[in-house]
């Protein structure tokens, strides 16, 4: 089941981190993101401060059209850009969470502007899908 935050969708997978990063991956494809970088915390901790901690990853979801569609209307978006999604192996309850940036909260950081509204609302909407998909 997915859960909405202040700032995303949560959703627990029962399965270890490793799968979920690939089935995060490839929900995201069906919906038209492509993961543009993907940041691993656990080993950047521990090369730069020498710590111990769960696996953590950070990625960057981008939707070309959608990304461009928003950039050509507002070019400070690409400050809000990409799309972020975590997956951390879930140390309490086992399995790993997933978590999805709402990009109608991001977009309200920006003053009103129906454009993005409808950009961040297009994009809001196949997250969602994104979520259902990995609790189906």
């Amino acid at each position: 089941m997915a859960i909405a935050t202040q700032l995303g969708i949560q959703v627990h997978l029962d399965t270890p981190y490793e799968d979920a990063l690939e089935r995060v991956t490839a929900a995201l494809k069906t919906q038209g993101f492509g993961v543009l970088t993907s940041i691993d915390i656990k080993t950047t901790l521990k090369n730069r401060l020498d710590v111990d901690f769960r696996k953590y990853a950070i990625l960057g979801a981008c939707n070309p059209p959608l990304a461009h569609r928003a950039l050509s209307n507002e070019l400070a978006v690409g400050l809000l850009l990409p799309c972020n999604v975590i997956v951390y192996e879930d140390t309490e309850r086992g399995g790993t969470s997933v978590m999805i940036g709402d990009p109608i909260a991001m977009i309200g950081l920006i003053d009103d502007n129906p454009t993005l509204a409808e950009v961040a609302q297009d994009a809001r909407n196949r997250l969602e899908k994104v979520a259902a998909a990995l609790t189906a």
